[in-house]
């Protein structure tokens, strides 16, 4: 769920019989801001205190008919947050059963309840919350009653009955049992609903949960929440940007490893290093893949080094998608002169001769090798592969997009990446076979310049 209420133009919306604070809540919030400063202090301290006008797009409950509420977002975004006020705004209105299930008990107290964003926290002063540690109950004065589980102890889950459920750090649970049984006694009251807030994990039960038909999801960044520090954004960003762990624990993807992978997201994390750590090249060359069509597949364009250490280093991902030839071939040039390129290494597969003198019109000086390829993408990447898996091929940073496709070839032929063909990936093939293999096992190679 992306997007807020806001409105376009000067904010306004159209509001029936909305209370003020609702209408104030349906305003753009830059329009809203400007309404809320002009008020006095006393209102504007009460104010400051709604949920509805301090939440950010994705932490609002979404409409429609749900049965589970996923939000799986990034570290920071606000996640606990916004399951703390959902459980609240139920509990202060009526008499009803919650179950608070976090991955282990103690998780569960110290986030969900006693947490700087947990229920006691959020339901502030004027509610007067009775918190049963030796119980795991936490009461408000509406007779509603929310009972502490541990997912680690699924078996506490039979039998109990709710009618809300709140179900923390999914991604950290073992097994399916518990949530199995959560939604088993998710049954009192004519709209019994759940909601998930968790990082993600590749498991078995974050693909159950995002699999079923009632559950509608949330997704979410770290830098989404407004209300982060901007130094602390800028350095996780800068320290795990494009990374695993960055996009898994900042971005909120689901980082899963395709069966019989080439390239395994550990091992592509393992071979990186920053940019000025790649020590002095003896060549470099741009590999690339040439797109059938204007509008077809992405042309692959990727600069790689060989350094004096021997050592293979991916210098830049610098692919275009939707190009003309004119424009994809000025990417490519682009990209040699940027990094000093001694040769570029373009397939004919898709062009024949044409590719060659395409290069060589918006660029004359281009040293240009055609090459082309009698095998699959897969069986050339084989071999480049397992350089890495050597500790002769580094990444100089990250390269989220090339990294996808190339964590999609699969042994024996196959591919399970993003979008209809790895051409990233294989003009990095390209690059890093010209640089450490040759044209081993090409059928044939045509020097241009």
């Amino acid at each position: 769920m992306s997007g807020g209420s806001g409105a376009t133009g000067s904010g306004a919306t159209e509001s029936g019989d909305a209370s003020p604070v609702e209408r104030l809540a349906q305003l753009s919030p830059a329009y809203r801001q400007r309404i809320i400063s002009k008020l006095p202090v006393g209102f504007r301290r009460e104010l400051a205190e709604r949920w509805r006008l301090r939440a950010h797009d994705g932490q609002l409950a979404p409409p429609g008919d749900w049965q589970v509420w996923l939000i799986r977002a990034g570290r920071g975004f606000g996640k606990t947050r916004a399951g703390a006020e959902w459980v609240n705004a139920a509990a202060k209105a009526r008499a009803i059963r919650v179950a608070l299930v976090g991955a282990t008990i103690e998780d569960a107290r110290r986030v969900m309840v006693e947490g700087p964003s947990g229920v006691i926290a959020v339901a502030g002063a004027d509610v007067p919350l009775v918190w049963k540690p030796a119980r795991g109950e936490v009461r408000w004065p509406s007779g509603a009653v929310a009972t502490v589980y541990s997912a680690a102890a699924a078996e506490g889950l039979c039998g109990p009955e709710h009618h809300l459920a709140w179900a923390d750090e999914l991604g950290k649970w073992k097994g399916v049992e518990a949530w199995n049984n959560l939604l088993m006694g998710l049954r009192l009251g004519d709209d019994p609903r759940a909601l998930v807030t968790t990082t993600p994990r590749t498991t078995q039960l974050m693909r159950q949960v995002m699999a079923a038909p009632g559950t509608v999801e949330t997704r979410g960044r770290t830098r989404d929440n407004p209300h982060l520090p901007a130094r602390f954004v800028s350095a996780m960003e800068a320290a795990y940007g494009g990374t695993r762990l960055g996009r898994q624990e900042l971005e909120g993807e689901m980082m899963a490893d395709v069966v019989a992978a080439l390239w395994t997201r550990a091992l592509l994390d393992a071979q990186r290093v920053t940019p000025r750590r790649v020590p002095v090249l003896r060549r470099v060359v741009v590999g690339v893949d040439p797109p059938a069509s204007a509008g077809g597949d992405a042309c692959g364009i990727v600069a790689a080094g060989l350094g004096v250490d021997d050592c293979g280093y991916v210098l830049e991902d610098a692919s275009v998608a939707g190009a003309s030839p004119e424009n994809w071939a000025r990417a490519v040039a682009g990209c040699a002169a940027r990094h000093g390129a001694d040769r570029v290494v373009a397939e004919k597969n898709q062009g024949g001769d044409m590719v060659g003198h395409v290069l060589r019109t918006v660029d004359a000086g281009l040293a240009v090798t055609l090459v082309h390829a009698s095998r699959g993408k897969a069986a050339r990447a084989e071999p480049v592969a397992a350089l890495y898996e050597t500790r002769r091929v580094w990444h100089a940073g990250a390269f989220p997009a090339l990294e996808d496709e190339l964590a999609g070839l699969q042994a024996g032929g196959g591919y399970e990446g993003p979008g209809r063909s790895p051409d990233r990936a294989d003009a990095c093939v390209w690059a890093l076979s010209a640089l450490m293999l040759g044209a081993r096992g090409e059928a044939s190679v045509r020097v241009l310049g």
